[in-house]
């Protein structure tokens, strides 16, 4: 099974180009530019290696003569979509026992660059990973970045640092012991490469650990970010000025007293803003699974994957009640929204996150449904959900000056789709052209 699964990352790499100069020119298309401006009509973009170099109209803006031009009459142009919230060690399979004995194992050699090589054919050009082997991880991240395999470009961490670890998860967590663990375990992150910290179960840890492990990560340049599992542990997130929240947490809405916490850490200009990816859509999503699982036998919900591995995958998902990775989802997910739109109200810098690779919420679906349930189920403008897909998105992780809007100068990260995507968010489930730093991989 090993050695099939990597004649197909064989192939996966052979699709992989060289960056060269070339000149591509997307014309005739709808331009949505990340930053929540009117769309742009009849809009061109110019690209060149693997930046813009020119955004505009058609007719005032000179095209090469040795471009490729692209007709995107009919679509929308929008940049790559960031999904902040991703287990890349995961392909939606729902046997945990099966997952870790079968497939941990070839991680870094086989699942991690199938997740996202199916990522970046979803759209999805950026990508913030959750808690990961962090050698593995990191050697991912650098593979694609001197692009020796297709995939988004990738954020990661390593394990996620907290107070108890479940046995069998010590790969991908770490259990801090003390003030000075805890500023050990930084260093070791630190020390192996990572972009940022992953902290859990705040409201167990003391202030001094807290306060030591957050200092520890910000001396060494690394965003600090944490699970918003209760109203206690967000409580304690904000007291240590982490950067932002994956995760809605409890049942219900949040707590009064918390969002009046929250809202004056937004209004706190002295410090970074804060962001949070809700990632809504894996308790929704498989709550909709339940009621009717017909979405699982279209094909292009495993597409990139071996067909050994997406039957297995498949297979996993025959009996959905069994699955245990979702805490309660049925009495969670009708007060989803409502927290989502408290943290809207309190001006809380929202970023797309999905979590996508968890149990049934699959690589090749997750980001567009995000999406599509902030507008559909939700009501928030869809304006601002993009925005929080693109812009927003890499201003948390401290890349808006290269990456997550069209202008000249950033990251030539495109997408295209046909239709009005302000309209009907869902179309972004058919994703007709990925551009990734000038690179065109659909």
């Amino acid at each position: 099974m090993i050695r099939k699964l990597l004649a197909v990352l064989v192939a996966l790499a052979a699709t992989v180009q060289a960056s060269a100069e070339q000149t591509l020119v997307l014309a005739g298309g709808t331009i949505i530019d990340g930053y929540g401006n009117p769309p742009v009509l009849n809009g061109v973009i110019v690209v060149q290696g693997e930046r813009i170099s020119a955004v505009g109209t058609v007719g005032s803006v000179a095209i090469p003569a040795d471009a490729e031009v692209i007709s995107t009459e009919g679509m929308t142009v929008m940049p790559g979509l960031w999904d902040m919230q991703v287990y890349l060690s995961r392909l939606g399979h729902g046997d945990d026992q099966r997952w870790s004995e079968t497939y941990l194992p070839i991680a870094e050699r086989v699942v991690m660059p199938l997740a996202a090589a199916q990522l970046l054919q979803a759209g999805v050009t950026s990508a913030r990973v959750l808690g990961a082997p962090a050698r593995a991880v990191v050697s991912v991240r650098d593979r694609i970045r001197d692009k020796r395999i297709p995939g988004p470009t990738l954020f990661v961490t390593g394990p996620q640092l907290g107070k108890a670890v479940e046995p069998g998860k010590e790969d991908w967590q770490w259990a801090v012991t003390g003030v000075e663990d805890g500023r050990a375990k930084v260093e070791r992150l630190a020390a192996a490469g990572v972009d940022y910290v992953l902290l859990s179960q705040l409201d167990l840890w003391t202030e001094e650990e807290l306060t030591v492990a957050v200092n520890e990560a910000r001396v060494r340049g690394l965003g600090v970010f944490a699970l918003g599992e209760r109203a206690a542990a967000i409580e304690r997130g904000l007291e240590s000025r982490v950067d932002g929240f994956f995760g809605l947490g409890t049942i219900g809405g949040f707590p009064e007293e918390m969002m009046q916490q929250v809202t004056a850490r937004v209004a706190d200009t002295r410090q970074r803003p804060l962001s949070w990816s809700p990632a809504i859509s894996g308790v929704l999503n498989y709550e909709d699974l339940r009621r009717n699982a017909e979405p699982l036998d279209d094909p292009a919900a495993v597409a990139g994957l071996p067909p050994l591995v997406a039957s297995d995958v498949l297979a996993s998902l025959g009996s959905l009640e069994r699955l245990n990775w979702y805490d309660m989802p049925a009495a969670r997910a009708p007060t989803l929204c409502t927290k989502l739109r408290q943290l809207e109200r309190a001006r809380v810098r929202l970023v797309l996150g999905s979590d996508s690779g968890a149990p049934a919420h699959l690589h090749t679906r997750a980001a567009w449904q995000e999406i599509d349930y902030w507008v559909r189920e939700c009501g928030l403008d869809p304006v601002l959900a993009i925005q929080a897909a693109t812009h927003d998105a890499a201003a948390a992780m401290r890349v808006e000056h290269e990456s997550g809007t069209l202008v000249p100068g950033m990251y030539a990260d495109i997408i295209a789709i046909r239709g009005d995507v302000l309209r009907n968010p869902a179309l972004l489930q058919h994703v007709d052209i990925v551009i990734r730093h000038g690179q065109r991989h659909r």
